[in-house]
């Protein structure tokens, strides 16, 4: 982690070293088999104590956080609870928000050593215009500025402007307000390697150069659990990671 002064220090939660660093995930019932191997991949290579929560809409709801009607453009559960993640965390320190259809390649601790101090939020600044109309179950795909840069988001939840992400902003607010961080400046989003969100079917691995290889995979068009998109690319790696998963809940169990 990086101070504004440019001094670095050991990474902490909430300036608490016994504290494991928040990560919020985004869940839907539809790909829960997606979330549990996405929590895998960041608990098997994590060097650091995290502290992993899925964002359940029905489990918001009850505790009267959400409320919003949901929109026939939203494809998951999680579109705009995903917004609530600095309130989640008490507004407090720094947490990850995440999709569900992430695959961890790396260790989480290389994540939050980009983190600096100076941003209200930091994320990868895609540039992406996807070809398909439909994604995952047949989702409709939609465009919009800055797509993609809400799907995994480091939130300094204590910033002031962050701040002003209430249940009743993020229940009321426009779909562009919130996906596009209206609410900040643009030099309050601090920028992340694009390997951290690698959107497969869009980002490229450069043959022979080990740094264009990700470190977190996005199957945002869709991933192996749907049918469909079974032989994307990368499901190999996010069915190897399901077959461990598997394998560690039985003897789990055992």
């Amino acid at each position: 982690m990086t101070l504004a002064n440019g001094e670095a220090y050991q990474v902490t939660n909430n300036g608490d070293l016994s504290k494991p660093f928040k990560i919020f995930v985004g869940y839907d019932p539809r790909e829960d088999l997606a979330y549990e191997v996405c929590r895998h991949s960041i608990l098997k290579r994590s060097s650091v104590p995290v502290e992993i929560t899925p964002i359940v809409q029905s489990d918001l709801r009850e505790k009267g956080l959400y409320w919003r009607e949901r929109n026939k453009l939203e494809s998951t559960e999680f579109s705009f609870s995903r917004f609530l993640t600095p309130y989640l965390a008490n507004y407090n320190g720094w947490a990850l928000f995440i999709d569900c259809d992430f695959l961890y390649l790396a260790d989480i601790k290389e994540l939050m050593e980009l983190i600096d101090d100076k941003y209200a939020i930091m994320c990868v600044h895609h540039d992406y215009t996807p070809k398909e109309t439909t994604k995952m179950d047949g989702a409709v795909q939609t465009l919009y500025p800055r797509k993609n840069w809400s799907s995994m988001v480091l939130y300094n939840c204590g910033h002031p402007k962050n701040k002003g992400l209430t249940p009743e902003v993020v229940n009321n607010q426009t779909g562009a307000f919130l996906h596009r961080f209206q609410w900040l400046e643009d030099d309050e989003i601090g920028s992340i390697p694009s390997i951290w969100n690698f959107l497969e079917g869009h980002n490229k691995v450069v043959e022979n150069d080990s740094k264009t290889f990700p470190k977190a995979i996005h199957y945002t068009r869709g991933g192996p659990w749907f049918e469909a998109w079974k032989n994307c690319e990368f499901a190999d790696l996010w069915l190897n990671e399901m077959h461990d998963y598997i394998e560690e809940t039985k003897l789990n169990a055992s």
